[in-house]
């Protein structure tokens, strides 16, 4: 499956049962959390982990605040595109 057709793929499923995008919204946030606690593990003086824990940390803020649609869309394109 293409990156197109599973960012497409969420947003569709998301877009019919708003019960499961809440659900699929704790199950990221959960996610994002576990990484930042794996990051947090390894050494501090690490650029790879600086940038990686500031990359997360803004994650997990955008999606705590309130977003419009094209803001959906863009931070489940940002959360594909991190491999977690």
């Amino acid at each position: 499956m293409s990156y197109f057709n599973k960012s497409h793929n969420i947003r569709n499923s998301s877009q019919e049962n708003p019960k499961a995008t809440e659900l699929s919204l704790d199950m990221k946030k959960l996610a994002v959390q576990t990484e930042i606690d794996k990051v947090r593990m390894l050494p501090s003086n690490s650029s790879y982990a600086q940038h990686r824990s500031r990359v997360l940390v803004k994650l997990l803020h955008l999606m705590n605040i309130q977003r419009n649609a094209s803001q959906d869309e863009e931070l489940e394109l940002l959360f594909a595109g991190l491999s977690i």
